[in-house]
């Protein structure tokens, strides 16, 4: 495997185990306003996309005008629930231990906004790995399928889109890195990966898939 100059992590479902955290607490926000929605639809829905996206899609596919602090609301119940219950997926600081000791950089590019970054990371005691090489959509004009935010976190790293490896869990979020000229492997180990996610990926454009960091461990070593 030729070795990447770079690699962007995706943040939830990559590096924390979010993805069914945050979209519980959408499903219980929505709840009160007469939106019924299952975790495994919002799943479905808004894995990969930006905060905005979602509230926007569930406002249009109901039909229910949310109210103007609805995204504090959700943000409360959130934060609340990680302060809580997030960990990081097994078998990352490994990871992050190997690849510097093989002088790889790294750094994030997510969807997620700074203040979620911070916090998120901090809970898992990730902060100090990544800080200050943290980037987010917020920063650029089109979140995930578009390339936009992989694009930005290789110029601020200095680092030609040919050599970066990009590991992500959404189809949005492979899409992004193929469309930005990037490597990308699909990771199915947070626990909203349900069957079938990684053949999934890989019709999607995923390079390879990977159910544990211990694998891209030993891939990246060999």
């Amino acid at each position: 495997m030729t070795t990447p100059s770079l690699i962007i992590f995706d943040c939830d479902g990559v590096l924390i185990d979010s993805e069914v955290l945050q979209h519980q607490s959408l499903v219980d926000s929505l709840a009160p306003y007469g939106i019924q929605m299952t975790l495994e639809e919002a799943l479905k829905r808004y894995v990969g996309r930006r905060e905005e996206f979602s509230n926007a899609e569930a406002k249009e596919q109901y039909g229910i005008d949310l109210p103007p602090d609805f995204t504090k609301i959700r943000r409360q119940k959130r934060d609340q629930v990680f302060r809580s219950k997030l960990k990081a997926l097994p078998g990352v600081f490994n990871l992050l231990d190997e690849l510097e000791k093989q002088r790889i950089r790294i750094c994030i590019a997510t969807g997620a906004s700074h203040p979620k970054l911070q916090l998120s990371l901090t809970i898992v005691n990730l902060w100090d790995r990544f800080a200050p090489h943290l980037f987010s959509s917020t920063q650029v004009a089109n979140g995930k399928p578009a390339p936009d935010i992989f694009l930005f976190a290789a110029a601020h790293m200095q680092t030609p889109p040919e050599e970066c490896l990009v590991i992500e869990d959404s189809i949005p979020g492979i899409q992004a890195a193929r469309a930005a000229g990037m490597r990308v492997f699909g990771f199915t180990g947070g626990t909203h990966c349900r069957n079938g996610h990684a053949e999934t990926l890989l019709q999607h454009g995923a390079e390879k898939v990977f159910g544990h960091m211990n694998e891209i461990t030993a891939a990246l070593s060999t």
